[in-house]
């Protein structure tokens, strides 16, 4: 799915409409706390709401996750991801997204560890394995990182389910096979698919590479 972040905030609906053949669309909100970078917030969200039906995934990079989330998925947002280093009460905070109707997805920096956070996996939807640090696009793709998408997808096979394994960052025709080789199964493209010069198009390679791996 491709990231707006690295699409042109001034025309974000020119933007979406040249990715039609996208399974969704990931939208990086970062506060300039929890990462050093400010992006967008809830009115975008809820201004990309009116524009477009299709599947929004949102991915809070914000301090105070338990207060704010809720309101996405209140704004339609069919799946909304927030980072277990800053939520308080991720469990809470899981079915009240729930409640709502949202998909819960929990997000981790390349240093955190999935292991203890194991028993959550009852309360999720998505797991999503940051693949470069939080907070800007352009990044290329931490390689370490690979062992642990492995290990996430060990122990989403040893619960069962349907929990979606999705990576972020630095996701391109050279890296995607590797990620899906070690186990992802959901992939957040930003400037592969912004940078290109027919996005839709790249959206269909890189689903075949991913397919192919």
């Amino acid at each position: 799915m491709p990231s707006i972040l690295s699409a042109d905030f001034a025309n974000l609906q020119r933007e979406i409409e040249r990715v039609p053949g996208a399974d969704a669309l990931h939208i990086d909100v970062m506060d300039n706390h929890f990462v050093p970078n400010l992006t967008l917030g809830l009115p975008v969200v809820e201004a990309i709401r009116t524009i477009t039906d299709k599947f929004l995934d949102i991915h809070l990079m914000i301090e105070d996750p338990d207060v704010w989330a809720p309101a996405y998925a209140e704004a339609g947002a069919e799946s909304v991801t927030f980072h277990l280093e800053a939520a308080k009460a991720p469990v809470r905070l899981a079915r009240e997204l729930r409640s709502k109707g949202a998909r819960v997805g929990m997000a981790l920096k390349p240093a955190t560890p999935v292991e203890p956070y194991a028993e959550l996996l009852a309360e999720i939807d998505m797991i999503l394995i940051m693949t470069v640090e939080p907070g800007f696009g352009g990044q290329k793709f931490l390689d370490l990182t690979l062992p642990k998408i492995t290990k996430a997808r060990e122990l989403i096979n040893g619960r069962g389910g349907d929990i979606w394994l999705q990576v972020d960052g630095g996701v391109s025709a050279e890296t995607i096979e590797r990620a899906a080789g070690a186990g992802a199964d959901a992939f957040v493209a930003g400037s592969a698919v912004f940078g290109a010069d027919d996005p839709d198009s790249m959206i269909s390679s890189l689903r075949s590479l991913a397919d192919k791996a």
